[in-house]
């Protein structure tokens, strides 16, 4: 009983560390530009592109780029400062709309290999009444870049490459993987870390059943 028990641990010590590393090798993120309404000094995700909202004078948006899995994991833009304090020397005119942006370049840690994220900015951007806020953005935080699906890769020319690329789960890639026009980078295939956890699982399982028949044959 004592040897069950002994290869049961050792069974046991060396598959959790391996099963473990291969479910973190599953998670993943994409590291892009997401785009935020504000209301008071709540944030609300966006539900529509920045090139198809048409703001209000007086409203409030911002971006934050950052590594996020999803809307629901995605970090909100950084700063108090209302419109009237981003706005308060931006006269308003007839024709005319001012919209207050908030602009987060992120942190070091989300940053694309080689690059070092801007500080935070705020600017008041005064643009035609009809304007979006792709085209408030562009007049005041140039050079914007996109890629052929009009996703928003750059905002001042930050980050320099890459859009939307998939980055796994505590690992900073050395460069950015390539997005297609379509749909984000992929991974196709098990990983890594699963296989060599497979492997472990069916070496172990068939020492196991040969030590089992060496007993009954003893």
């Amino acid at each position: 009983m004592s040897r069950r028990r002994a290869a049961t641990a050792l069974l046991l010590a060396v598959l959790l560390p391996l099963l473990g590393a291969a479910g973190q090798a599953q998670a993943a993120g994409y590291r892009y530009w997401s785009f935020w309404d504000r209301a008071g000094d709540h944030w609300t995700y966006a539900t529509q592109g920045p090139s198809t909202v048409r703001p209000s004078d007086g409203d409030v948006q911002g971006f934050r780029f950052a590594v996020s899995v999803d809307s629901q994991d995605a970090t909100v833009p950084r700063g108090t400062a209302d419109f009237a304090t981003i706005c308060a020397t931006t006269p308003a005119r007839d024709g005319k709309k001012r919209v207050a942006l908030v602009i987060d370049f992120g942190t070091l840690s989300d940053a694309p290999s080689g690059e070092t994220p801007p500080s935070p900015r705020t600017v008041c951007a005064r643009v035609p009444s009809d304007a979006t806020t792709a085209e408030a953005l562009a007049a005041v935080a140039k050079p914007l870049r996109y890629d052929t699906s009009a996703l928003l890769c750059a905002i001042a020319g930050y980050p320099e490459q890459g859009c939307g690329e998939q980055v796994s789960a505590g690992k900073q890639p050395t460069a950015p993987a390539k997005k297609t026009a379509t749909k984000k980078t992929t991974d196709e295939g098990p990983s890594v870390g699963l296989i060599a956890g497979s492997a472990a699982v069916a070496a172990l399982a068939a020492a196991a059943i040969w030590q089992a028949r060496r007993r009954r044959n003893a």
